[in-house]
């Protein structure tokens, strides 16, 4: 059974988000990272903008300014031969690549987890070499307990994007309005990170998704470390399955929790069409590099408007699920890569779709 979307989808559009500068439009606000944070669910929106278009006769190419945070223009010919915008997401002008958008993180908070007032400025802007294409695709760990000794910290890993290639960023914050770079973890090409919420036998645990290799297919991978920072004792976890719906490519999406009967791993996957669907993955309490069942069917597909029509169409993809109390699972996802929405299952449910 499919679960069951707010009928207020979508909870966060574009036109509700406010640009981090003049002459810029925000043409995506999806893939948010998602926590409980005291009496708050807190999003960490990826927020897409582009150049507003001046003059129809010439392209904008946008990149960021690490040095000053903000997002730098390029005008381009539209006729020019050196210009290429076969794939929507991308620009290549002159032999190099660009992204037709550059992404920044932005906060959003809500008590009932449905309405969310979002900041009108960037929380976390591209600030290094290795971002100047955009910060994409949080999710966000809590570690330690909330009012227990030393206070609750979150984690947040977020796609780093730039000529330099796809890699994978580390940030911490204790209270969502200071963060702290703490460098880059993963190199090119790599992403779809997410590391678990507490440590197993003294180390700590994430899941990964390595690509770019002519060799190989996109799969998910598993690493340990002692200091969060450094990872190593790499496992090959969670193939691509040719033929059903994540048969082209599959990669970590929320953040895993525990239950009685093992880590849940609500991961996407895309089929041979690039359609992506969410489904999940049961691992081993004690030893998480031991798969015990995984969805046969998607749990979540693109059924609704908003998820087939969009800037990338038939996506669904999450960076955050959000557990309840009553054992209810809120998934936030991004749909079409363009606007964000929600939808609400139950644990039992999902436990039973993998049996």
């Amino acid at each position: 059974m499919e679960p069951v979307r707010f009928s207020g989808n979508p909870i966060v559009r574009p036109q509700d988000v406010a640009p981090s500068a003049p002459g810029l439009e925000v043409i995506g606000a999806f893939n948010a990272g998602a926590v409980q944070f005291g009496e708050e669910t807190v999003l960490l929106l990826r927020v897409a903008e582009t150049a507003k278009i001046i003059d129809p006769e010439y392209v904008p190419i946008v990149t960021a300014d690490p040095a000053e945070g903000a997002v730098r223009v390029i005008q381009v010919p539209r006729d020019s031969p050196d210009l290429d915008m076969t794939d929507p997401r991308q620009i290549i002008y002159r032999g190099r690549r660009y992204l037709s958008t550059v992404s920044h993180l932005r906060l959003a908070r809500s008590r009932d987890g449905r309405h969310f007032t979002i900041d009108r400025h960037a929380t976390v802007a591209p600030r290094t070499p290795y971002e100047i294409y955009g910060i994409e695709d949080p999710r966000i760990t809590p570690l330690g307990e909330e009012g227990g000794e030393g206070g609750r910290r979150f984690l947040v890993t977020y796609t780093a994007v730039s000529d330099r290639g796809v890699c994978v960023g580390l940030l911490e914050t204790r209270d969502f309005v200071e963060f702290r770079r703490l460098g880059i973890i993963f190199t090119p090409d790599n992403k779809d990170v997410v590391i678990f919420p507490s440590a197993i036998d003294g180390r700590y645990v994430v899941l990964h998704r390595p690509s770019g290799s002519y060799l190989g297919s996109q799969d998910i991978w598993l690493a340990y470390s002692d200091n969060l920072l450094y990872w190593g004792d790499h496992r090959h976890l969670v193939p691509r399955r040719p033929g059903m719906w994540d048969g082209a490519r599959v990669g970590a999406g929320a953040v895993p929790f525990k239950t009685p009967e093992g880590w849940l791993e609500i991961y996407h996957g895309a089929d041979s069409q690039n359609h992506y669907y969410l489904g999940a993955v049961l691992l081993d309490l004690h030893d998480p590099s031991k798969v015990l069942a995984r969805s046969r069917d998607p749990l979540m597909s693109p059924l609704e408007t908003y998820e087939q029509t969009g800037f990338f169409k038939n996506t669904v993809f999450t960076c955050g699920v959000v557990p309840q109390a009553d054992g209810g699972l809120r998934i936030y996802y991004g749909a079409a890569d363009q606007v964000t929405a929600v939808a609400d299952t139950t644990l039992d449910a999902v436990m039973d779709s993998l049996r």
